[in-house]
């Protein structure tokens, strides 16, 4: 059930992403970060009650709600056009979080890929810090490109090698090539996001006096 709502979490940090980028109107990201922030209600709550008194299940399943609040947040802001400073610090509050989890994926789970994926989670959540409590708007682009690529890398991806059953044989190879390609994507981008976008100068037109 958990990689179930990893795939939606791929598609509402796309979807966020774009919508930080400028691609899609604001508002119009507010019912996937709904759909996905109850979603992950949902699926932490069933995880809980099933797990029998499991304290790793229960504990692995308590990171989910940071994610779901997350985004119900999100939605709620864009539907009432509020200020997103309370947001921000929420979000480096789940910064801070994310890192405890990562060490306990290298450690107490076994699972050193989804350590790499929490990383990625707690820079991702560190820049809506800046973005939005500390009020940086010159990252904007940066942020929202960076949410939209680990749509697809921390959310589609693992959770597509979950449902087929191949995550195992792969893991290796994704606690390798995620930093890999989290410094150098991340890095590439920097660059990318500072370029300002002129809008093209318009071509000279003959003066009518002198024609």
């Amino acid at each position: 059930m958990a990689s179930v709502g990893l795939l939606f979490v791929g598609a509402v940090l796309f979807i966020n992403g774009v919508m930080l980028l400028g691609w899609i109107d604001a508002r119009s990201a507010a019912p996937m970060n709904f759909f996905v922030g109850a979603l992950q209600i949902i699926t932490p709550v069933y995880l809980i009650f099933t797990a029998n008194g499991d304290t790793d299940v229960i504990l692995a399943a308590s990171g989910l709600f940071l994610f779901s609040f997350t985004y119900l947040y999100v939605a709620v802001n864009l539907t009432f056009d509020l200020d997103g400073t309370g947001l921000g610090y929420f979000c480096l509050f789940v910064a801070i979080t994310a890192l405890v989890f990562s060490a306990l994926n290298f450690t107490r789970f076994d699972d050193p890929a989804f350590g790499v994926i929490w990383l990625y989670w707690a820079f991702l959540w560190t820049l809506f810090f800046l973005l939005l409590g500390r009020k940086r708007e010159g990252i904007g682009r940066y942020t929202g490109a960076v949410c939209a690529i680990q749509g697809w890398v921390t959310g589609w991806i693992p959770a597509l090698l979950l449902l087929t059953g191949v995550y195992a044989q792969v893991s290796t190879v994704l606690t390798i090539a995620l930093p890999i390609f989290g410094v150098v994507v991340f890095a590439a981008l920097v660059p990318w996001a500072r370029r300002q976008h002129t809008p093209a100068t318009p071509a000279p037109t003959a003066d009518p006096a002198v024609v």
